[in-house]
């Protein structure tokens, strides 16, 4: 008897319930270096520039690690690599409170962290939901981008008030302490494969099953052949620009920097943390109704929608903050819908222009676009702080940037695509004369 017929539920959800709070989980603690900004500016001196740089450094390797992660885990399992990175960790955060130098924090929260947390965020996702899921994957798409959004914010409230409390070496240490937590539930109830425990993913027949077989490549190999091979076609660049600007007006610029600008407004600490965590809330929701979209829209359409509707919410920002709090609750709303709600269709978009088999390693490298734009945000918008003053700026020119993005994704699909992308099709390696040359 199948563990989804003793259970009279396929595995598959259980595998994603799993990772959901796995992605939830690291994403809150991802979350923790814009709350350690302010009081490391304090304690030691440093500047916004500064500390705004060691999280640029923890944003590029946590996503430049995603395509070679992806490659690692098709070969040596997806557990495997979870539980190496979530002890590291536990490692590095706990370290953190004995730092007393900038390159300390550049080593810890910069190097180390960054490659951990990009071994456990939408990459692990798309892998998943493409191995387990052939009905209702967008939606589980859009699940797991709400996760990964969500848990980066709802633990800012908490955390900070940990910060402003007890100091930020508790928030520090908390960080640590949920990683912990989250290591015997993925070493327990995680599997690869569906057919490692006898079903077949979530909706398929039995020919879907030989496509998630494991890889016996070389990983890094891998990684930089789906690389080479992405560079040549218009489609990839498409996704990876409108992604690298999607990460520069999210987590480069509003995760990182939308408390200091909300302090300089006369906002507190734990107040704007809260509003972060209400825009985590409401995230919650757009991303999930997103992904249900995803599976019934043409997703270039969602995506134009999504980055409009978010430029104009950043070019709202500077006034809202300047005003009421009625005009910021509208930007908290407006903008929450919209905060990841571009990852499924942008994640569906890469398997149906490349193949479930490729997915995993070209999204990881479209994803490290995505944290180089927020990389890029993150530091340059501390710059700005430091030579201007204000933010001001910057919520300006990511509200322009948007809206290029809104233009550019419109074009996705154009040249490669011989016949509309349809919403039941199951993707495969031969979907596209794209996908075939991958």
């Amino acid at each position: 008897m199948s563990p989804s017929t003793r259970l009279r539920v396929h595995y598959s959800w259980i595998i994603a319930a799993i990772i959901f709070l796995a992605l939830l989980a690291a994403a809150g603690m991802r979350s923790t270096p814009s709350i350690l900004l302010v009081p490391l500016e304090h304690e030691f001196g440093w500047s916004a520039a500064t500390v705004s740089l060691a999280i640029s450094i923890n944003l590029v390797f946590f996503g430049l690690s995603g395509p070679f992660v992806a490659a690692v885990m098709d070969r040596f399992g997806i557990r495997r690599v979870m539980l190496i990175a979530l002890l590291l960790i536990a490692f590095s955060a706990g370290l953190t409170v004995l730092m007393r130098q900038p390159w300390q924090l550049y080593l810890l929260w910069g190097l180390l962290v960054g490659l951990a947390t990009g071994a456990i965020t939408s990459v692990l996702g798309t892998m998943v939901a493409n191995r387990w899921f052939v009905k209702r994957r967008g939606l589980v798409l859009g699940l797991f981008s709400a996760s990964n959004a969500t848990g980066q914010l709802v633990f800012l409230p908490a955390l900070a008030a940990l910060a402003v409390t007890y100091g930020w070496r508790s928030a520090a240490l908390t960080t640590a302490g949920a990683a912990l937590l989250v290591v015997p539930l993925v070493a327990i109830f995680m599997r690869e494969r569906p057919q490692d425990i006898g079903v077949l993913p979530y909706g398929a027949d039995a020919q879907d099953e030989g496509a998630t077989t494991p890889s016996t490549a070389n990983p890094f190999v891998t990684a930089i052949e789906s690389l080479v091979r992405g560079l040549q076609a218009p489609d990839f660049w498409l996704l990876a620009g409108s992604f690298f600007i999607c990460g520069a007006t999210t987590n480069g610029l509003i995760g990182t920097h939308l408390i200091p600008a909300s302090m300089d407004h006369g906002i507190t600490e734990v107040t704007a943390a809260s509003m972060l965590a209400v825009i985590g809330i409401f995230d919650l929701f757009g991303t999930t109704i997103s992904g249900w979209l995803s599976d019934r829209i043409d997703n270039r359409w969602l995506l134009c929608w999504y980055y409009g509707l978010r430029g104009c919410s950043l070019l709202l920002l500077p006034y809202a903050l300047s005003s009421s709090y009625l005009t910021l609750a509208v930007f908290v709303v407006f903008y929450g819908l919209d905060w990841v709600a571009t990852v499924p269709p942008t994640a569906r978009l890469t398997t149906e222009l490349f193949g479930v088999r490729n997915a995993g390693v070209i999204y990881g490298w479209i994803f490290a676009s995505h944290q180089l734009g927020a990389a890029t945000a993150a530091f340059f918008a501390g710059l700005l702080r430091t030579w201007l003053g204000s933010y001001q700026i910057s919520f300006i020119l990511a509200g322009l940037l948007c809206l290029c993005a809104s233009g550019m994704v419109i074009r996705i699909g154009r040249k490669t695509r011989t016949r509309p992308l349809l919403v039941d099709d199951t993707p495969t390696a031969m979907d596209t004369p794209l996908a075939e040359s991958v």
